[in-house]
């Protein structure tokens, strides 16, 4: 009987019994501390007595349950609340109870079993709380890249025009949300925004530089989405378009609480206002505003275009607890898409990607390119059995359900095999698991890979 007692104490499992002849309880003290009331001996008033440790609220369905077990089984289980009491205001109960017998089959009593099971009950809420505000982010980003593909296809004459100003968007939201994830989704700052648009593009020719200030989400995808259209207007028409170019690009904080970011543009060719109006212009003068809280002008001034993007105290947020690293000033993904086609003839590629469309995608994208791709490979053990043959060089995806897939990656790294990582994982400092290796993040477009791979092949000098 002690040891009983030391299991039950342990376990945090509170005790009852109830006696049919005698109509009286038997409570542990340790289910006295978890629902509240007096332990010891009770009058039972016919099973009644305990009912009121019981939530009201949860009283009748908890009632229907015990009546239903004892029917079928002689037992019950059942999950409820406890009547709140002032010192707690909240608790969860799993109670389990099993009738006793004799041997002509009369019932002569119930014992039972209380645990308080608050913790696991208010994870559970938290984790459907959190997988419905997944699913509601996922719905706006699906909604929203729609959007964007809807609006770049009516703006844009040609499949090729689509795809390239659609990816060069869609790349801009995926950096803003990677940066959102890594800290939580509580805000993104501008620094690391701006570097994750300016830093892969003519390096030298720009410089960011303002206060630490971080975004809400809503914000720092409209702030990302902003940056990319000026800098891809730069690279085609404006200072970027040449080596004297120079882009200048500065925030600060404003008297009512939010702040002023401003592009300058000099060193470039002459510039003039554009004839049409693009979604690009759109973007900058509705979406922007509107989503910053603001408003934002942009002026085509002969010696180079100036921007000046107005926020509200609504686009910020305070400093997150967790704060990713800011992105890397070249970054390793940055292939210009506009580079010439990427001529992999002959070679041996091998494509392990867990994503059947992105990895029908790679496929055609290499063999167009003049591969011989090897798989592709869904899964680690298929990866695995593939590298029986000759590889020239490889794609990855760094996570294949679940798996990582370092082991392929050690086997390629020891047989000197390039390779690189095609991933959605945001692994800050590098490729993932320490590997010296390029990194394309997703979402990308498949001759941002080819282009890589070529270059991963290219003889050295």
């Amino acid at each position: 009987m002690e040891h009983l007692e030391l299991a039950l104490g342990a376990a945090g499992l509170g005790e009852f019994q109830y006696d049919v002849p005698g109509d009286f309880y038997i409570v542990s003290e340790r289910m006295a501390a978890i629902t509240g009331g007096s332990a010891g001996f009770i009058p039972a008033e016919g099973g009644r007595a305990l009912w009121p440790r019981i939530h009201p609220e949860d009283f009748p369905a908890a009632l229907e349950r015990i009546q239903a077990g004892f029917a079928a089984r002689d037992r019950y289980e059942i999950e409820c609340r406890a009547a709140p009491r002032p010192e707690q205001p909240l608790t969860w109960l799993r109670v389990v109870g099993q009738r006793i017998r004799d041997e002509a089959g009369e019932i002569q009593g119930v014992i039972g079993i209380v645990e308080d099971i608050t913790a696991r009950k208010l994870e559970e809420q938290q984790r459907q709380a959190l997988m419905a505000e997944i699913d509601h982010r996922v719905k706006n980003v699906l909604a929203t890249v729609r959007a964007l593909a809807v609006q770049t296809a009516r703006r844009t004459s040609s499949i090729d025009a689509f795809l390239q100003t659609f990816f060069g968007r869609l790349k801009s939201m995926g950096s803003a949300n990677e940066l959102l994830t890594a800290a939580r989704w509580r805000g993104a700052a501008i620094d690391h925004l701006a570097a994750a648009e300016l830093g892969g593009v003519a390096p030298g020719q720009t410089r960011w530089e303002g206060p630490e200030l971080f975004l809400t989400p809503r914000a720092a995808n409209a702030l990302s989405l902003a940056l990319h259209e000026l800098a891809t207007n730069a690279l085609k028409y404006g200072a970027l378009s040449v080596e004297s170019g120079r882009v200048e690009v500065t925030w600060r904080e404003t008297a009512a609480g939010g702040f002023v970011l401003e592009w300058l543009e000099s060193g470039g060719p002459v510039v003039s206002a554009p004839e049409h109006t693009g979604f690009g212009s759109t973007l900058l003068s509705q979406v922007t505003g509107r989503e910053l809280h603001g408003q934002t002008h942009v002026e085509f001034r002969p010696h180079g275009v100036r921007a000046r993007l107005e926020a509200g105290a609504a686009a910020l947020v305070p400093r997150p607890e967790t704060v990713p690293e800011a992105p890397q000033a070249v970054r390793p993904d940055a292939v210009s898409l506009s580079a010439g086609p990427a001529d992999l003839t002959g070679a041996r590629i091998l494509i392990v990607e867990d994503a059947v469309l992105l990895a029908m995608e790679l496929e055609t994208g290499l063999s167009e390119a003049g591969a011989q791709v090897l798989g592709p490979a869904y899964e680690l053990e298929e990866a695995l059995a593939l590298l029986d043959q000759p590889v020239d060089a490889a794609v990855l995806d760094a996570n294949l359900n679940g798996l990582s897939v370092g082991p392929v990656a050690e086997i390629l790294a020891g047989r000197g095999v390039p390779f690189v990582f095609a991933t959605g994982y945001g692994e800050a400092g590098g490729a993932p698991n320490g590997f010296d290796a390029p990194i394309i993040r997703k979402p990308y477009d498949v001759t941002q890979v080819t282009a890589a791979v070529s270059e991963l092949l290219r003889p050295s000098a």
